[in-house]
C-alpha cells in the first residue's frame, strides 16, 4: 500500500452535510474533502450556523417539518417580542412610572396582586386542561398566541382606565399565566413530534437560540421606545402591526406541523375519507384537513376512558353493550354523547378501533345524517350493534392501510382517561 499514492484507503462523512477521504501520499496519509476541490468560505459559514442554530444531525436527526416550523416561530418570536415591550412600557406608566404622585408601595401592591392572581390561574389552568395538551397540541399552541396578544393588548390599553387599573392587568397576569402552561406544554409536544433520535434535549436546547432574535427585537425595541412614548396612536398602530404578523406567522408554523400519531380530529378525518371512498390520507394529508381553530358548531361528543356506569345502568344494558361485541371496550350512547368504556387489557389497537367506532357512531348521530339515513328512528343500542358489524368488515383493512400510508399505530393521542373495568361476560 506505501508504494501506491493517490490510492483511496477511507472514507467518512458527517451526518448528510460533507464526507471526507484518506488518502496514501508519500508513505503517510492525507484526508481530502471529497468533491469539488477543498473547503469553502460559504461551506464553513453555513456549517458553523448548523452547529449554533440547528441539532446534531440535521436534517435525519429531526422530522421533515423542523426547518419550516422554526422559520415562521422565529417571526412570530420576533414579532411577539417587540410586541411585548410596547406592553410593558404600558404596564410601567400604568403603576406609576414617571408618576411623581405615585408611591412604590401602590406600584408594588399592583405587581404582586398581578402576578398572585397569574400563579392562581396557572394552576386552576394545568388542573383542568393539562392532560387535553398532548391531543391537541396545535389548537392549544394557536390558542395560547392568541391569549398572549389579548392579555398584551389589555395591558396596553390598562393606563386609560386608571380607576380599573388593577383589575385589567391582573386580569391579563392571568391570561399570561395560561399562556405560560399552555405554550410551554405544547412546545414540548411539538419537541417530542420532532425528535427523531431521541434527542429532545439537544432541540429544546436549539430552540432557546431564538435569544439571537429576542436580542434582535430588543435592539429594536431600544429605537421604537422613543418613537412611542407619549404617543399612544403610535403605538397602538404598531401593536396592531406586530399582532398581525405574530398570528399570521403562529398560524403558517402550526400548518406546517405534519404529526403522524393519531388524534380525535385527524384518525375521524382519515376514516371518514376511507368510508367515502375508501383511500388512505397521508400524515401531510390529514395534516392540512385539520382544524386548528376551536370550532364553536355542536357536535356529538366523545367520551374515552368513562366509568361504567357512564355506559350503563342495569344488568340489561349489560347484555346489549355485550351484544355482537367480542372486543375488550363497551360503547354506548347517553345523553347525546358517545362513551366508550375500556376494559383493562386493551391493546392501542383496540384503542384506536374503539375511536374509529365512536367516529362512525357520531357521524350516523349528527343532524344531516340523520335527515339522509333511513335509519332516523333506529335506537341507540342498534346503532351500537350496526357500528360492530362495521368494524368487523373494515377495521383490519383499515388499519393495515393506516400503518402502510405512514402513520404511527404504536401509541396514539386520543386523550383517554385512566378508568379501566372488567366485566362478566353475557351467559349462554
Amino acid at each position: 500500500m506505501e508504494g501506491h499514492s493517490g490510492v483511496v484507503l477511507a472514507t467518512e462523512r458527517y451526518g448528510s452535510s460533507e464526507s471526507w477521504k484518506y488518502l496514501a501520499k508519500n508513505g503517510g496519509m492525507e484526508r481530502r474533502r471529497d468533491g469539488k476541490g477543498g473547503e469553502s468560505r460559504g461551506n464553513a459559514i453555513v456549517g458553523v450556523f448548523k452547529s449554533v442554530f440547528l441539532p446534531q444531525g440535521y436534517p435525519e436527526s429531526v422530522s421533515e417539518d423542523y426547518l419550516q416550523y422554526q422559520f415562521w416561530d422565529t417571526v412570530q418570536a420576533f414579532s411577539s417580542s417587540l410586541s411585548g415591550t410596547l406592553a410593558t412600557q404600558a404596564s410601567l406608566k400604568g403603576v406609576g412610572v414617571g408618576n411623581q404622585e405615585a408611591t412604590v408601595a401602590a406600584a408594588t401592591v399592583t405587581w404582586l396582586l398581578r402576578d398572585g392572581t397569574g400563579m392562581m390561574g396557572r394552576i386552576l389552568f394545568a388542573w383542568r386542561k393539562g392532560s387535553k395538551l398532548d391531543s391537541e397540541a396545535k389548537k392549544w399552541r394557536l390558542f395560547a398566541d392568541v391569549l398572549n396578544d389579548i392579555a398584551m393588548f389589555m395591558e396596553i390599553l390598562a393606563p386609560f382606565f386608571p380607576a380599573f387599573f388593577t383589575l385589567i392587568v391582573c386580569t391579563a397576569g392571568i391570561f399570561k399565566s395560561i399562556v405560560g402552561v399552555a405554550g410551554g406544554a405544547t412546545r414540548a409536544a411539538l419537541t417530542v413530534h420532532q425528535a427523531r433520535r431521541d434527542n429532545m434535549a439537544d432541540i429544546s436546547a436549539k430552540d432557546g437560540s431564538q435569544t439571537l432574535v429576542n436580542l434582535a427585537g430588543l435592539l429594536v425595541s431600544l429605537v421604537l421606545i422613543p418613537l412611542v412614548t407619549d404617543n399612544p396612536g403610535l403605538t397602538l398602530s404598531l401593536f396592531f402591526l406586530f399582532t398581525v404578523l405574530h398570528l399570521f406567522a403562529n398560524y403558517k408554523a402550526v400548518r406546517s406541523v405534519v404529526m403522524e400519531t393519531l388524534n380525535e380530529a385527524r384518525l375521524a378525518i382519515v376514516l371518514q375519507q376511507y368510508l367515502s371512498d375508501r383511500r388512505i390520507l397521508s400524515p401531510r394529508e390529514a395534516n392540512l384537513e385539520e382544524p386548528v381553530f376551536w370550532e364553536f358548531r355542536k357536535a356529538v361528543p366523545i367520551k374515552l376512558g368513562v366509568r361504567l356506569q357512564e355506559v350503563i345502568q342495569s344488568p340489561e344494558e349489560l347484555n346489549l353493550a355485550l351484544k355482537k361485541n367480542n372486543m375488550p371496550y363497551l360503547l354506548g350512547v347517553r345523553n347525546g354523547c358517545i362513551r366508550v368504556c375500556l376494559g383493562a387489557d386493551a391493546s392501542v389497537q383496540d384503542e384506536i378501533r374503539a375511536m374509529c367506532q365512536a367516529v362512525w357512531l357520531r357521524r350516523m348521530l349528527s343532524p344531516a345524517a340523520s335527515r339522509e339515513s333511513s335509519k332516523q328512528n333506529q335506537g341507540h343500542w342498534e346503532m351500537v350493534h350496526e357500528s360492530h358489524k362495521i368494524m368487523e368488515t373494515i377495521f383490519n383493512q383499515f388499519l393495515k392501510g393506516v400503518e402502510a400510508a405512514g402513520w404511527d399505530i404504536k401509541r396514539t393521542l386520543l386523550n383517554w382517561d385512566e378508568w379501566r373495568v372488567e366485566w362478566k361476560t353475557k351467559s349462554n
